[in-house]
Protein backbone atom coordinates (compact mmCIF):
# COMPACT_ATOMS: atom_id res chain seq x y z
CA UNK A 1 0.00 0.00 0.00
CA UNK A 2 0.80 3.73 -0.22
CA UNK A 3 0.89 5.03 2.85
CA UNK A 4 1.15 8.71 1.92
CA UNK A 5 -1.86 10.62 2.69
CA UNK A 6 -2.28 14.54 3.47
CA UNK A 7 -2.21 13.35 6.81
CA UNK A 8 1.55 12.35 6.51
CA UNK A 9 2.58 14.95 3.89
CA UNK A 10 1.00 17.64 6.74
CA UNK A 11 2.80 15.90 9.53
CA UNK A 12 6.13 15.00 8.21
CA UNK A 13 5.00 11.33 8.91
CA UNK A 14 6.00 7.95 7.43
CA UNK A 15 2.37 6.26 8.67
CA UNK A 16 -1.00 8.08 9.15
CA UNK A 17 -0.99 6.88 12.73
CA UNK A 18 -0.86 9.55 15.85
CA UNK A 19 -0.31 8.96 19.42
CA UNK A 20 -3.10 10.18 21.49
CA UNK A 21 -2.27 12.76 24.69
CA UNK A 22 -2.78 10.46 27.36
CA UNK A 23 -2.72 12.05 30.76
CA UNK A 24 -0.32 11.70 32.81
CA UNK A 25 1.33 9.04 30.49
CA UNK A 26 2.76 10.53 27.41
CA UNK A 27 6.11 11.64 27.88
CA UNK A 28 8.84 11.32 25.74
CA UNK A 29 9.76 7.65 26.15
CA UNK A 30 6.80 6.93 24.42
CA UNK A 31 6.06 10.08 22.20
CA UNK A 32 9.43 9.16 21.02
CA UNK A 33 9.05 5.54 20.45
CA UNK A 34 5.67 6.09 17.94
CA UNK A 35 7.43 9.15 16.43
CA UNK A 36 10.98 6.40 15.79
CA UNK A 37 8.40 4.15 14.48
CA UNK A 38 6.83 5.65 12.03
CA UNK A 39 3.73 7.33 13.46
CA UNK A 40 3.56 11.14 15.14
CA UNK A 41 4.42 10.79 19.27
CA UNK A 42 2.75 12.89 21.76
CA UNK A 43 4.18 14.79 24.94
CA UNK A 44 1.20 15.64 27.18
CA UNK A 45 2.32 19.33 28.47
CA UNK A 46 -1.12 19.24 30.98
CA UNK A 47 0.68 16.35 33.16
CA UNK A 48 3.62 18.75 34.06
CA UNK A 49 3.84 20.87 36.72
CA UNK A 50 5.74 23.98 34.86
CA UNK A 51 6.85 25.13 31.79
CA UNK A 52 10.22 24.47 32.44
CA UNK A 53 9.26 20.78 32.87
CA UNK A 54 7.62 21.00 29.65
CA UNK A 55 10.79 22.29 28.20
CA UNK A 56 12.87 19.60 29.88
CA UNK A 57 10.75 16.98 28.00
CA UNK A 58 10.74 18.41 25.03
CA UNK A 59 14.66 18.80 25.18
CA UNK A 60 14.66 14.56 25.98
CA UNK A 61 12.24 14.23 23.32
CA UNK A 62 14.55 15.44 20.52
CA UNK A 63 17.41 13.67 22.45
CA UNK A 64 15.65 10.23 21.82
CA UNK A 65 14.22 11.31 17.91
CA UNK A 66 14.75 13.26 14.42
CA UNK A 67 11.42 12.67 13.66
CA UNK A 68 8.29 14.88 14.14
CA UNK A 69 6.14 15.09 17.20
CA UNK A 70 3.46 17.04 18.97
CA UNK A 71 2.47 18.41 21.99
CA UNK A 72 -0.99 18.00 23.12
CA UNK A 73 -2.63 20.59 25.20
CA UNK A 74 -6.38 19.71 26.99
CA UNK A 75 -7.95 22.74 27.44
CA UNK A 76 -9.63 23.19 30.92
CA UNK A 77 -7.57 20.11 32.55
CA UNK A 78 -8.22 20.51 36.30
CA UNK A 79 -8.74 23.84 35.86
CA UNK A 80 -5.28 24.66 35.28
CA UNK A 81 -3.82 28.02 32.39
CA UNK A 82 -2.43 26.48 29.68
CA UNK A 83 -0.92 30.04 27.90
CA UNK A 84 2.40 29.25 29.72
CA UNK A 85 2.76 25.79 28.44
CA UNK A 86 1.85 27.27 24.99
CA UNK A 87 4.53 29.59 25.07
CA UNK A 88 6.92 27.21 25.81
CA UNK A 89 5.44 25.52 22.48
CA UNK A 90 6.17 28.37 20.37
CA UNK A 91 9.71 29.07 21.48
CA UNK A 92 10.60 25.56 21.24
CA UNK A 93 9.04 25.41 17.94
CA UNK A 94 7.59 21.99 18.16
CA UNK A 95 6.12 21.51 15.00
CA UNK A 96 2.20 20.05 15.79
CA UNK A 97 0.27 20.65 18.70
CA UNK A 98 -2.88 19.29 19.02
CA UNK A 99 -5.48 20.83 21.19
CA UNK A 100 -8.12 18.58 22.79
CA UNK A 101 -11.19 19.19 25.63
CA UNK A 102 -12.75 22.66 25.29
CA UNK A 103 -12.95 25.56 22.32
CA UNK A 104 -9.70 25.91 20.50
CA UNK A 105 -10.30 30.16 19.87
CA UNK A 106 -8.28 30.98 22.41
CA UNK A 107 -5.13 29.04 21.77
CA UNK A 108 -5.24 30.25 17.93
CA UNK A 109 -5.23 33.61 19.02
CA UNK A 110 -1.73 32.91 20.22
CA UNK A 111 -0.74 30.87 17.59
CA UNK A 112 -1.19 33.34 14.95
CA UNK A 113 1.76 33.91 12.71
CA UNK A 114 3.37 30.62 14.28
CA UNK A 115 4.32 28.04 11.63
CA UNK A 116 3.00 25.02 13.81
CA UNK A 117 0.46 22.39 12.75
CA UNK A 118 -2.39 22.78 14.33
CA UNK A 119 -5.03 19.37 15.20
CA UNK A 120 -8.14 19.67 16.85
CA UNK A 121 -10.19 17.18 18.81
CA UNK A 122 -13.74 16.93 17.90
CA UNK A 123 -16.99 14.74 18.72
CA UNK A 124 -19.48 16.42 16.73
CA UNK A 125 -19.71 18.01 13.31
CA UNK A 126 -20.66 21.32 14.17
CA UNK A 127 -17.00 21.68 16.31
CA UNK A 128 -15.38 20.51 13.08
CA UNK A 129 -16.89 22.75 10.84
CA UNK A 130 -15.47 25.13 13.56
CA UNK A 131 -12.13 23.84 14.21
CA UNK A 132 -11.43 24.49 10.15
CA UNK A 133 -13.31 27.91 10.37
CA UNK A 134 -10.64 29.19 13.10
CA UNK A 135 -8.04 27.66 11.21
CA UNK A 136 -7.39 24.00 12.01
CA UNK A 137 -4.90 22.11 9.90
CA UNK A 138 -6.54 19.02 10.28
CA UNK A 139 -9.39 17.43 12.10
CA UNK A 140 -9.14 14.44 15.31
CA UNK A 141 -12.51 12.99 15.38
CA UNK A 142 -13.71 10.66 18.38
CA UNK A 143 -16.18 8.43 18.36
CA UNK A 144 -18.30 7.30 21.45
CA UNK A 145 -16.13 4.15 21.63
CA UNK A 146 -13.22 6.25 22.32
CA UNK A 147 -11.72 6.06 25.92
CA UNK A 148 -11.53 9.27 28.05
CA UNK A 149 -13.42 12.18 27.12
CA UNK A 150 -15.97 11.66 23.93
CA UNK A 151 -19.25 13.57 22.67
CA UNK A 152 -22.23 14.32 23.93
CA UNK A 153 -24.26 12.64 20.99
CA UNK A 154 -22.94 9.13 21.34
CA UNK A 155 -22.22 8.79 18.01
CA UNK A 156 -19.91 6.05 16.93
CA UNK A 157 -16.75 5.97 15.19
CA UNK A 158 -17.91 4.81 11.72
CA UNK A 159 -20.83 6.93 11.23
CA UNK A 160 -19.15 10.21 12.82
CA UNK A 161 -16.23 9.77 10.57
CA UNK A 162 -17.55 10.04 6.87
CA UNK A 163 -20.01 12.88 7.98
CA UNK A 164 -17.17 14.74 9.52
CA UNK A 165 -15.08 13.85 6.22
CA UNK A 166 -18.21 15.44 4.18
CA UNK A 167 -18.21 18.67 5.80
CA UNK A 168 -14.87 19.85 6.30
CA UNK A 169 -12.22 20.08 3.40
CA UNK A 170 -8.91 19.70 5.50
CA UNK A 171 -7.97 16.40 6.38
CA UNK A 172 -9.57 13.77 8.90
CA UNK A 173 -8.22 11.72 11.55
CA UNK A 174 -10.16 9.10 13.15
CA UNK A 175 -10.05 8.21 16.74
CA UNK A 176 -12.40 5.99 19.05
CA UNK A 177 -12.42 1.61 19.26
CA UNK A 178 -9.22 1.90 16.83
CA UNK A 179 -6.37 -0.86 17.85
CA UNK A 180 -5.50 -2.45 14.95
CA UNK A 181 -4.67 -3.04 11.26
CA UNK A 182 -8.32 -3.85 10.37
CA UNK A 183 -9.56 -0.42 12.37
CA UNK A 184 -6.41 1.55 10.60
CA UNK A 185 -7.86 0.17 6.97
CA UNK A 186 -11.74 0.95 7.90
CA UNK A 187 -10.74 4.55 9.00
CA UNK A 188 -9.09 5.12 5.28
CA UNK A 189 -11.97 3.63 3.84
CA UNK A 190 -14.17 6.14 5.66
CA UNK A 191 -12.66 8.67 4.74
CA UNK A 192 -10.52 9.89 7.30
CA UNK A 193 -6.61 9.86 6.18
CA UNK A 194 -5.14 8.82 8.94
CA UNK A 195 -5.93 7.55 12.71
CA UNK A 196 -5.17 8.51 16.36
CA UNK A 197 -5.15 5.98 19.18
CA UNK A 198 -5.09 6.39 23.17
CA UNK A 199 -5.93 2.98 24.78
CA UNK A 200 -3.55 0.88 22.34
CA UNK A 201 -0.86 3.03 23.66
CA UNK A 202 -1.46 2.21 26.79
CA UNK A 203 -0.53 -1.12 26.63
CA UNK A 204 3.08 -0.85 25.20
CA UNK A 205 6.15 -1.59 27.06
CA UNK A 206 7.40 2.12 26.43
CA UNK A 207 4.15 3.05 28.37
CA UNK A 208 6.48 2.81 31.21
CA UNK A 209 3.99 5.35 33.67
CA UNK A 210 1.36 2.82 32.95
CA UNK A 211 1.38 1.01 36.65
CA UNK A 212 1.32 -2.90 34.93
CA UNK A 213 -2.37 -3.40 37.07
CA UNK A 214 -3.78 -0.87 33.83
CA UNK A 215 -1.60 -2.78 31.80
CA UNK A 216 -2.91 -5.93 33.01
CA UNK A 217 -6.93 -4.69 33.32
CA UNK A 218 -6.62 -3.75 29.48
CA UNK A 219 -5.58 -6.48 28.15
CA UNK A 220 -7.90 -8.92 30.30
CA UNK A 221 -10.47 -6.68 30.13
CA UNK A 222 -13.87 -7.26 27.35
CA UNK A 223 -15.40 -4.75 25.70
CA UNK A 224 -18.50 -4.17 27.64
CA UNK A 225 -15.87 -3.77 30.56
CA UNK A 226 -16.17 -0.29 30.34
CA UNK A 227 -18.61 2.67 31.61
CA UNK A 228 -19.28 6.05 30.85
CA UNK A 229 -19.16 8.39 33.16
CA UNK A 230 -19.79 12.79 34.09
CA UNK A 231 -22.63 12.26 31.75
CA UNK A 232 -24.83 14.44 33.99
CA UNK A 233 -22.34 17.02 34.30
CA UNK A 234 -21.84 17.30 30.37
CA UNK A 235 -18.08 15.64 30.41
CA UNK A 236 -18.75 12.20 29.33
CA UNK A 237 -15.54 10.10 29.51
CA UNK A 238 -15.06 6.29 29.16
CA UNK A 239 -13.19 4.63 32.01
CA UNK A 240 -13.12 1.17 32.71
CA UNK A 241 -15.59 -0.60 34.83
CA UNK A 242 -14.53 -1.08 39.16
CA UNK A 243 -16.03 -0.32 41.99
CA UNK A 244 -15.23 3.58 41.89
CA UNK A 245 -16.57 3.93 38.26
CA UNK A 246 -19.68 2.93 39.96
CA UNK A 247 -19.59 5.19 42.80
CA UNK A 248 -19.07 8.23 40.47
CA UNK A 249 -22.36 6.68 38.91
CA UNK A 250 -23.95 5.83 42.02
CA UNK A 251 -22.86 10.08 43.33
CA UNK A 252 -24.09 11.11 39.53
CA UNK A 253 -27.77 9.28 40.36
CA UNK A 254 -27.63 11.17 43.95
CA UNK A 255 -26.79 15.09 43.27
CA UNK A 256 -25.48 15.23 39.53
CA UNK A 257 -23.22 18.62 40.15
CA UNK A 258 -19.59 19.22 39.94
CA UNK A 259 -18.89 19.67 43.75
CA UNK A 260 -20.71 16.56 44.62
CA UNK A 261 -18.55 14.36 42.31
CA UNK A 262 -15.07 16.45 42.42
CA UNK A 263 -13.07 14.36 44.71
CA UNK A 264 -14.27 11.28 42.69
CA UNK A 265 -13.25 12.31 39.57
CA UNK A 266 -10.23 14.42 39.85
CA UNK A 267 -6.36 13.43 38.21
CA UNK A 268 -5.54 12.50 42.14
CA UNK A 269 -8.04 9.47 42.15
CA UNK A 270 -6.80 8.91 38.50
CA UNK A 271 -3.44 8.85 39.48
CA UNK A 272 -4.16 6.47 42.04
CA UNK A 273 -5.06 3.87 39.73
CA UNK A 274 -3.31 4.63 36.65
CA UNK A 275 0.23 5.28 37.92
CA UNK A 276 0.20 3.37 41.67
CA UNK A 277 -2.65 0.75 40.80
CA UNK A 278 -4.75 1.08 43.63
CA UNK A 279 -7.63 -0.03 41.80
CA UNK A 280 -10.43 0.36 44.47
CA UNK A 281 -9.63 3.79 44.99
CA UNK A 282 -9.35 5.28 41.81
CA UNK A 283 -10.42 5.12 38.17
CA UNK A 284 -8.97 4.76 34.67
CA UNK A 285 -10.01 5.53 31.45
CA UNK A 286 -9.96 3.18 28.43
CA UNK A 287 -11.86 2.46 25.38
CA UNK A 288 -14.19 -0.46 24.13
CA UNK A 289 -11.50 -1.39 22.17
CA UNK A 290 -9.96 -3.21 25.26
CA UNK A 291 -12.02 -6.25 24.59
CA UNK A 292 -9.90 -6.58 21.27
CA UNK A 293 -6.51 -5.87 23.16
CA UNK A 294 -4.61 -9.04 24.36
CA UNK A 295 -1.06 -8.48 24.80
CA UNK A 296 1.57 -5.74 25.80
CA UNK A 297 4.03 -4.98 22.79
CA UNK A 298 7.01 -2.56 21.95
CA UNK A 299 5.62 0.32 20.19
CA UNK A 300 7.56 -0.80 16.79
CA UNK A 301 6.14 -4.01 16.89
CA UNK A 302 2.66 -2.72 17.61
CA UNK A 303 3.09 -0.43 14.36
CA UNK A 304 4.37 -2.75 12.05
CA UNK A 305 2.06 -5.43 12.96
CA UNK A 306 -0.75 -3.00 12.14
CA UNK A 307 0.77 -1.75 9.00
CA UNK A 308 1.22 -5.32 7.51
CA UNK A 309 -2.51 -6.40 8.78
CA UNK A 310 -4.04 -3.54 7.13
CA UNK A 311 -1.59 -4.28 4.09
CA UNK A 312 -3.00 -8.01 3.90
CA UNK A 313 -6.80 -7.27 4.16
CA UNK A 314 -6.10 -4.23 1.50
CA UNK A 315 -4.74 -7.30 -0.86
CA UNK A 316 -7.57 -9.93 0.42
CA UNK A 317 -10.38 -7.24 -0.72
CA UNK A 318 -8.36 -6.33 -3.80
Amino acid sequence: MNWETRVTNLLGIRYPIIQGGLHFLSYSELASSVSNAGGLGQITAMSLSSPLELKEEIMRMREKTNKPFGVNIAIGSHGRAYEHLLQVVVDEKVPVISITGGNPAPLFKQLEGVDVKKLVLVSSKRQAINAEQLGADAIMVVGQEGGGHIGRDDIGTIVLVPLVVDAVSIPVIASGGIGDGRGLLAALVLGAEGIEMGTRFIATEECIQANQLYKRRIIESEVTDTVVIKRSIGGPARVIKNSWAESILAAEKELPTYENLKNLIGGTANKRYILEGIEAQGFAYAGQIIGRIRKVVPVAQLIEDMILEAERMYTKLS
